[in-house]
């Protein structure tokens, strides 16, 4: 059987919140609908499958908690690292 594909959607408004929120989460078809929006509005995607089957974990409007700030951490390094790519390509 194949795994189902899992996606969590992060927000941070560093002058609002301690830590990224949890906005959206699902597997399957959801899942696919959240990447498929995430790109459509050109809002960075990275796939990470273990990464999204430990934040699929929390519940919606919750917190990061401080145990998965350096997760969180290294995928926004990753963010960045693929944007900046992205700039020098289009330049």
């Amino acid at each position: 059987m194949p795994k189902l594909k899992k996606a969590v959607a992060l927000k941070y408004d560093q002058a609002k919140q301690n830590a990224p929120i949890v906005i959206a989460s699902g597997y399957g078809p959801i899942a696919e609908q959240i990447i498929h929006l995430g790109e459509k509005l050109g809002i960075p995607v990275y796939e990470d499958e273990h990464s999204a089957g430990i934040l699929t974990m929390l519940k919606l409007g919750e917190s990061i908690p401080i145990e998965l700030y350096q997760v969180i951490a290294e995928i926004y390094t990753q963010l960045l690292i693929g944007a900046e790519k992205i700039r020098e390509k289009n330049s």
